[in-house]
């Protein structure tokens, strides 16, 4: 071996401090660390953008007054662009509803699955018929419910789908009651 070359095995051998670890050692780690920080500071804007922003959750829920709606009346309300049927039930449009046999149905749901507990005489469903997507006529069919007049689907006062070629009952989005005459959709 040359002596330049055991020289420099020697100063090498010199860098080395006490745990066996050189100066290059420590900034590649110095440098891996920085890098993962900065990996993660630039990562959170990143993924904070990809959240919707305030006016996409606003629109995500509607809080409706009920307190105008008398016993047997009903309105539509617009939800994430889709519109939402609120009935306000009578005693019997309820009887009549929950003394539907469920062997009867072509899409089988009891009443007490679609409304609140407490609150039957609150009937929320989304307005779009499940056969080809149009809006059913209130207070219209054979059943004191809904028609869609396109293909002619009979809702009953539960949104259930009574007869004509729709497949499944009007859905329930999901609600909440936030007083005895207010409620929040969505």
């Amino acid at each position: 071996m040359s002596s330049d070359l055991k020289d420099t095995v020697k100063s090498n051998a010199s860098e080395l401090d006490s745990d066996g670890q050189s100066r290059r050692d420590f900034m590649v780690m110095t440098a891996t660390g920085v890098a993962c920080v900065g990996a993660v500071a630039a990562a959170v804007p990143l993924v904070s953008s990809l959240a919707p922003s305030q006016d996409v959750l606003a629109v995500g829920a509607t809080e409706v007054d009920l307190g105008k709606l008398k016993s047997g009346e009903s309105m539509t309300v617009m939800w994430r662009g889709q519109p939402v049927f609120i009935l306000h039930r009578t005693e019997k449009q309820i009887e009549e509803s929950q003394n539907v046999n469920l062997n009867d149905l072509k899409d089988p749901q009891s009443d007490a699955d679609r409304v609140k507990k407490g609150k039957e005489q609150w009937l929320v469903t989304i307005g779009v018929c499940t056969h080809l997507g149009c809006v059913p006529l209130a207070n219209k069919g054979e059943f004191d419910g809904w028609l869609c007049p396109c293909h002619g689907s009979h809702y009953d006062a539960s949104g259930r789908v009574r007869k004509g070629p729709a497949p499944l009952n009007l859905p329930v989005p999901p609600y909440e009651f936030l007083s005895d005459i207010k409620i929040k959709i969505g």
